[in-house]
């Protein structure tokens, strides 16, 4: 069995991968995570899950590296983590009403394993109509800077919408289980 990597620092990541019950380390990936130009959404989160991974695995090759990505969109416009409550606010804000797509990027990587697999997970998140009272409310008790849009589907954020449509509920939260366990079976781990 070969050694098994997350490429990444997330503690969002670490704990959903955790879930599978195998045993893993954390690599930070040292990957640029720059905008390109005209990229689409979908786009970017794949070419960032790939990059990730792949930066690890060529610093361990003998390992089977997870790297992930995640960008959301509101129409063409991408939506960063807010990093602060006014920027979290005006984020929340905006999408009051409206809809917001949530892409999520896995890539499996493992020279050793003959390993090359990559996903794309889609989500769309139906927010319900917030007031500023709601919106100021909320990202006092959760303080989500560091999500995308602004919000902790896994916590109190999930009170913010009126639905969401998806075929693997933790893509949204950073990793796609559903297929990762499946690619982690190809790659010859041992998942129920």
């Amino acid at each position: 069995m070969h050694p098994l990597i997350l490429g990444s620092t997330s503690p969002y990541r670490r704990a959903l991968l955790e879930r599978l019950g195998l045993k893993f380390q954390v690599v930070r990936p040292e990957a640029a995570e720059d905008h390109v130009a005209s990229e689409p959404p979908a786009e970017r989160a794949l070419r960032l899950a790939q990059a990730k991974a792949q930066a690890v695995a060529n610093q361990f090759p003998d390992a089977v590296v997870i790297g992930s990505d995640q960008v959301a969109a509101a129409g063409s416009h991408v939506l960063d983590k807010p990093g602060d409550a006014a920027n979290c606010r005006a984020q929340l804000a905006a999408l009051s009403g409206t809809s917001a797509r949530f892409y999520t990027g896995c890539a499996v990587i493992g020279a050793a394993a003959s390993v090359r697999l990559i996903h794309l997970d889609t989500t769309t998140v139906f927010f319900r109509q917030l007031s500023t009272t709601e919106i100021d409310r909320y990202v006092e008790i959760e303080r989500p800077f560091d999500c995308a849009g602004g919000f902790k589907a896994e916590a109190l954020g999930i009170s913010l919408f009126e639905s969401i449509e998806s075929t693997d509920p933790t893509a949204l939260i950073g990793l796609p289980l559903i297929w990762l366990a499946g690619a982690l079976r190809r790659a010859g781990y041992p998942l129920p």
